[in-house]
């Protein structure tokens, strides 16, 4: 069900995180949302730090906003995004957490690695009984944010198998059952989220893709079974909100996690079997090798497209982005194209104002087509010039 972007041609947006203020010091840790909340200081902080968020991304002129991941931790290469859901569901020994398997999810760099650190980070609560949605309280964050905006705010989440794989099981038989538990969790939650009116739900990083760029063949780590998983975690919400699933190659403090560019051509056609509206794909940093094949292969749901790359501070011009839109679109109809950010832009490697400035490239270079197209642009105040401090006519 299109709702956020229905009736929008070439809708922007950014994928997820944003860099935290420095004055946003108070963490959510292990309390559930709605006890943190109680709390005066992280009430404050957290509605501002949001606000600041959602006016960054409404000043640049997006058409779609997220939260930046607010309620994420101060952490080691944004492990929060992937510790939140054992950290808050049921079923999980939440006193005693362990440091992750070594390796865990054909995850491993060696002592001399930046993200040798992100694998020491890997501290999360064991499963020790019957995995249950918990306190994730998705549809309560999701709502903190909708009602200081009036644009549609998309909701990010990990996918189970990453929370699987991070997590020592001492209940379930085998890493499929653990997997499928975790699955069928978060399918209640997200209901729960669909039905409090949230107009987008964003699965993040199911590891099809990656999976199938390295080859694995495993009688239960492989793409197939990677797609069972997604549908069924999604199952049933596409009749209540939209839904996207977003493909990149990793973003821990901003590091690429392959030495080399990476194809998503052996995935495609496992990727169009998804149960969702929107597929989005890292594109800005990979010199858009994969754009021709994706328009190719991707012929029914959306696309999106993306046009600044997370990893570099370098912020790209509005008319590089325009560049890259206009290449898009050589391969995608313009009514299914989405312009978007690489991946998030973290917590820990990016400052606010590149982050800001990356936003609005996005905003001003897609503006750039859509008066080449003869469509309506987006209003984006921070590109006005008659609003410059050293402004004269």
């Amino acid at each position: 069900m299109f709702k956020a972007t229905k009736d929008i041609v070439l809708p922007t947006t950014i994928i997820g995180s944003l860099p935290r203020p420095t004055w946003y010091t108070e963490n959510l840790g292990t309390r559930a949302f709605m006890d943190a909340m109680v709390n005066a200081r992280f009430r404050e902080q957290y509605t501002d730090a949001v606000s600041v968020y959602l006016r960054d991304q409404e000043v640049a002129g997006l058409d779609i906003c997220t939260d930046g991941d607010c309620r994420f931790d101060i952490d080691v290469g944004g492990q929060s995004w992937t510790s939140y859901p054992p950290h808050h569901m049921e079923g999980f020994d939440h006193d005693h957490p362990k440091p992750a398997m070594a390796g865990g999810g054909g995850i491993s760099f060696p002592r001399a690695h930046i993200l040798h650190d992100y694998l020491e980070a890997r501290v999360m609560p064991s499963i020790v009984g019957p995995v249950g949605p918990g306190e994730m309280q998705y549809a309560a964050i999701w709502k903190t944010a909708q009602r200081l905006t009036t644009k549609p705010v998309k909701f990010g989440t990990v996918t189970p198998e990453l929370v699987a794989f991070a997590v020592r099981d001492n209940h379930y038989k085998d890493i499929r059952e653990r997997i499928m538990a975790i699955s069928d969790a978060f399918n209640i939650e997200l209901h729960q989220l669909a039905d409090a009116g949230c107009p987008v739900i964003q699965m993040e990083e199911p590891q099809i893709h990656l999976l199938a760029a390295r080859g694995v063949v495993d009688d239960v780590i492989n793409p197939e079974f990677m797609i069972e998983v997604f549908n069924n975690t999604v199952r049933g919400l596409r009749a209540k909100t939209e839904v996207w699933c977003h493909t990149c190659w990793g973003n821990p403090s901003q590091q690429r996690m392959f030495a080399e560019v990476q194809s998503y051509k052996p995935a495609l056609d496992a990727l169009n079997r998804v149960d969702a509206d929107v597929l989005t794909f890292e594109n800005c940093s990979s010199g858009g090798v994969d754009l021709e094949e994706i328009g190719k292969k991707i012929t029914e749901k959306k696309i999106g497209i993306g046009v600044i790359d997370h990893h570099t501070l370098q912020v790209e011009s509005p008319d590089e982005v325009a560049h890259q839109v206009r290449e898009a679109l050589k391969h995608i109809p313009v009514d299914r194209l989405v312009v978007c950010s690489d991946c998030g832009m973290g917590r820990e490697g990016m400052s606010r104002r590149h982050a800001y400035y990356k936003i609005v490239s996005i905003v001003v270079g897609t503006n750039i087509v859509r008066r080449e197209q003869g469509l309506p642009e987006a209003r984006c105040l921070a590109g006005e010039e008659e609003l410059s401090l050293i402004y004269s006519k």
